[in-house]
């Protein structure tokens, strides 16, 4: 087959032919709200909803926000087809007058949002979604699930990278996760830092770049290791990287720097004690004069294993397990929650905050505004959020929301490579006690400045 062009990149999360709309990626009870609301003639009342977390994961000092990308893109595709009001309609979820609304559904409001690759704190208002209920009830699920897991992995693998330093990091966790959040996994983890990942499909959807050479399997195909290594130096040549633990790792070195005429790409490592071997894989390459092959090491590394292999002569790491599962805290604690509601139906009317008071699950009432307070030098020092009205602040501090959506139309998309430069800029400008991979709290502090409700 003949490609003579390529593929254009899709502009929904998943192909159309997957899934045609995300409108049914939420849950039962934000239609039957709806419905009630409908009914109550409530549906219409402007309300402002924030997306916020209560707490970081424990032991984290900032947390990344990633997904804002793949969130546009589901809001631009959210819309209820016939056959989703068929089935909404068969299953009794909604009435034919709600159907009747949710068919002529579009987004006509306002979405204000912390940019992709930014940090976060306890209360930070990541997302403001001001609009009427119907409107901003409906998107809670999809906004959540969304949120929830692409920042769980982006502040995991912000940990690693920095840990890192500059030695480059590959994303490699797809067989670990389901196969549509292995994708976004990627593209949360390359936000944050991730040199590439080995997921094709992210490749193709969001253009992260994409590696791989071999798994042991290739090599147990062969009747010899040398058989297998010459196989996989003449397809992919000699800048290859060789998997060199499937049975003897310095006889594989020795073997694959012979085949290269020391001119070996790189080796990989996926077992045993890894600073020590590669101390000893290092010491051998440079014997042989294969002082410019690198060494790259695999293996269920965390941000952990990766600082304890700093000094140890690793060239690269790739990470999978602990990165598609947030290493340890799979989602980031987001919640979604109405903090403002116009006082009537009348156009104009004002708003008033409103919170929940439950014990543990607080909210603070009104609608948000977010700046982070830095030093003269340009060390942050806190958040401070404005209640109802923006804080006082000085030209020091730095806005956080930026407009997302304006009126319905999509204004806040961007290439993913700007979420990961601005990652790179939020992260540089923290406290040093962030970048400790020792338990902690927050680095800065969360100041609400303002009338409460």
């Amino acid at each position: 087959m003949t490609i003579t062009q390529p593929a254009p990149p899709l502009t929904a999360p998943w192909g159309p032919s997957e899934v045609p709309t995300t409108a049914l990626l939420t849950d039962h009870y934000e239609l039957t709200m709806l419905r009630a609301a409908l009914r109550a003639g409530t549906a219409s009342r402007r309300c402002v909803f924030e997306l916020f977390a209560r707490r970081l994961p424990e032991g984290r000092r900032y947390g990344v926000v990633a997904g804002v990308g793949r969130a546009l893109r589901a809001l631009r595709h959210f819309r209820f087809d016939d056959e989703t009001l068929r089935f909404l309609l068969d299953r009794q979820v909604v009435d034919a007058a709600t159907a009747d609304w949710l068919a002529d559904f579009a987004f006509r409001g306002d979405i204000w949002g912390y940019p992709e690759g930014e940090v976060y704190f306890p209360g930070s208002p990541v997302l403001v979604v001001e609009s009427t209920f119907a409107e901003g009830v409906v998107l809670e699920t999809l906004l959540l699930s969304i949120y929830n897991h692409d920042s769980a992995i982006a502040s995991a693998a912000s940990r690693m990278t920095v840990t890192a330093g500059d030695r480059p990091c590959i994303e490699m966790g797809s067989r670990r996760t389901q196969e549509l959040a292995a994708v976004a996994a990627a593209r949360a983890a390359y936000v944050a830092g991730f040199a590439a990942t080995s997921n094709l499909e992210a490749g193709r959807r969001y253009g992260v770049p994409t590696r791989g050479t071999s798994a042991h399997a290739f090599t147990l195909l062969h009747g010899t290791e040398r058989e297998a290594f010459a196989a996989q130096i003449a397809a992919l040549g000699e800048d290859t990287t060789l998997l060199v633990d499937t049975y003897d790792e310095f006889t594989a070195v020795r073997l694959g720097v012979e085949l290269t005429g020391g001119r070996l790409g790189a080796v990989r490592l996926d077992s045993g004690d890894l600073a020590v071997l590669a101390s000893r894989v290092r010491e051998l390459l440079d014997e042989l004069g294969a002082t410019q092959t690198k060494i790259i090491v695999t293996s269920d590394l965390d941000e952990y294993t990766i600082a304890a292999l700093s000094a140890a002569p690793v060239d690269s790491y790739g990470v999978g397990t602990a990165l598609v599962t947030g290493s340890g805290h799979p989602t980031s604690g987001f919640v979604y929650k109405l903090v403002a509601r116009a006082i009537s139906d009348t156009d104009g009317a004002p708003l008033v905050g409103v919170a929940k008071k439950s014990a543990e699950k607080t909210s603070i009432g009104g609608r948000k505004y977010a700046v982070r307070r830095r030093s003269a030098e340009g060390v942050a020092e806190l958040e401070l959020i404005g209640i109802d009205a923006p804080a006082d602040h000085d030209h020091d501090d730095r806005e956080l929301l930026v407009p997302l959506v304006k009126g319905g139309q999509i204004v806040g998309e961007e290439p993913l490579e700007a979420a990961r430069e601005r990652h790179y800029r939020a992260r540089a400008e923290l406290p040093l006690e962030a970048l400790k991979m020792s338990r902690g709290e927050p680095v800065i502090p969360t100041v609400y400045e303002g009338g409460r409700s």
